[in-house]
Order: C-alpha cells, then structure tokens, then sequence
C-alpha cells in the first residue's frame, strides 16, 4: 500500500454525476469506542443519510464488519441496502437478504474454543456475529500477538475460514467474504448499477473495497492516517459529518436545476 494520493483532504465535487455510495460504520460514519456496543451516530447524520439515499434514489449502502441488524440500529430510522460482517450477509435494495455461513459444527467448535481462550485473557473480547467472529483486544493491547496467533491457527485448522485483522481487532470470517466483493455485488444491481461507486472507509477491513471502487474508476476515501490504496482522504469521522452536509447540499442543488430544466 501507498499514502492516499491527495494529501489536501481535497475531494473533487460531485456535482452533476451520477453516484453511489457506500459507508463503513465504525471509524467512518460513528467515532470508535472501546465497546462495540457504545458506537453512536448522532441524529443529524443519520437525516444527512436518509436525504443522500433518497437523493441518489436509494443508491446508498452501508458495508460494514457488524451484522445488518445493528447497522439498521444505528442509522435508524434509515434502512438502507447493508452488506454485514463484511459481506457474509447482504441485502439488497429490494430487501432480500444472501448469507454466507460456517458450517454448524465448525462455527460451535470456535466459539466455544475461542471463548475458553478469551477467558484466560482479562479485558479480551469475543464478539459472535452468527457466521463470523471478531476478537477484540482494545482494552488490552498486551494480547494483540496472542489473539492473532490464536486466530491464525483456526484459520490453519479450518480452510473454510479467512483471517481479517482490524483496528485492535482480528476477525475470523467465511473463506472468500470481503467488502471489495460486496461492493462489486451491489454495482450490479439496481439502484447501483451504472452509476460512478464512492466509498468511504477507515481500516484494514475498507482496503479491498478501495481497490474494488478503484477498479470501476470510483472515488475511494481513506478516513484517518495510514498508508492505503484510498484516492483521497478525510482526516476524521468529524470530517466526514462535514463532508456529508457539503454533498448533500450538491445533491439538492443538482435536483432543483434537474427539476428547473424539466
């Protein structure tokens, strides 16, 4: 990976095009905290969403490492397309929901070996998203080489599984989910597809959706520091709150000239 090549926080305008977007949650949309469970997203970006979704005409999708059903807590009362723990579950804009899953006995065989583990570990973790699971050491960074040991050896031991590591977390997920693939799965559906992809995210877990958008000659944001294959970059969720009200006011301008003309 590379530095985002536009240093300037400088995104270009996206007035006049024909758009689709895609958020990541956590570090994107909502400020990260130590416990999943305490991720907000204030009241007024979640208006900003609902007027850019409806803008676009529902061309906006969250693509996040949660499952769809707290994705669709957090930004309510929106319930746009979602592709949850990072793929494994999409819905799409007409809210058919497609699924990944581990195998039942695999999935119980981790769960219950991971937890066992976690448990000897003070202030670790083990988060269970039904066909994935995330192991957090936010709270106790003295573990990180330990919890990635523990989960590259699941992943050695069971080919079905993929290992995605995070901001203080690595995540056991189905072999072959990412949100590069759901990204490319949304674009060819409608209210997607033909439109110019932008999506907008700030970990490890965001990168093969950056290369994907990319690929489709999209507009890929990096939110925060580090290297990545982002095009452009916002220095912080605050940053992108402010840029959300900015688009949505090209997006308002551009609907009352297309209302004018016709």
């Amino acid at each position: 990976m590379t530095p985002a090549v536009n240093q300037n926080n400088t995104l270009p305008s996206l007035s006049g095009g024909l758009y689709a977007f895609f958020f990541d949650v956590d570090g994107t949309l909502a400020a990260i905290q130590s416990q999943p469970e305490s991720v907000s997203i204030p009241a007024s970006v979640r208006q900003h969403l609902q007027h850019i979704s409806n803008l676009s005409h529902g061309a906006l999708a969250l693509v996040s490492g949660r499952p769809i059903a707290q994705l669709d807590e957090l930004v309510a009362p929106l319930e746009a397309p979602a592709a949850g723990v990072h793929g494994a579950e999409r819905r799409d804009a007409s809210g058919r929901v497609h699924r990944h899953s581990l195998p039942g006995d695999i999935a119980h065989t981790l769960q219950t070996e991971l937890q066992q583990t976690l448990d000897q570990w003070p202030d670790t973790l083990l988060e269970v998203k039904g066909m994935a699971f995330a192991l957090h050491y936010r709270n106790a960074p003295q573990y990180e080489n330990a919890i990635m040991q523990l989960a590259e050896d699941a992943v050695a031991r069971f080919p079905e599984l993929a290992l995605q590591p995070g901001k203080c977390v690595v995540e056991l997920k189905p072999q072959g989910i990412d949100k590069g693939a759901a990204v490319r799965e949304f674009m060819q559906e409608a209210p997607f597809i033909g439109r110019i992809p932008v999506f907008v995210g700030d970990d490890l877990t965001d990168e093969k959706g950056f290369l994907a958008v990319n690929a489709m000659q999209g507009i890929s944001v990096k939110v925060g520091e580090g290297a990545s294959h982002a095009r452009f970059r916002l220095n912080s969720v605050e940053a992108v709150w402010h840029w959300l009200e900015q688009l949505l006011l090209q997006l308002e301008h551009d609907n009352v000239g297309k209302e004018f003309r016709l």
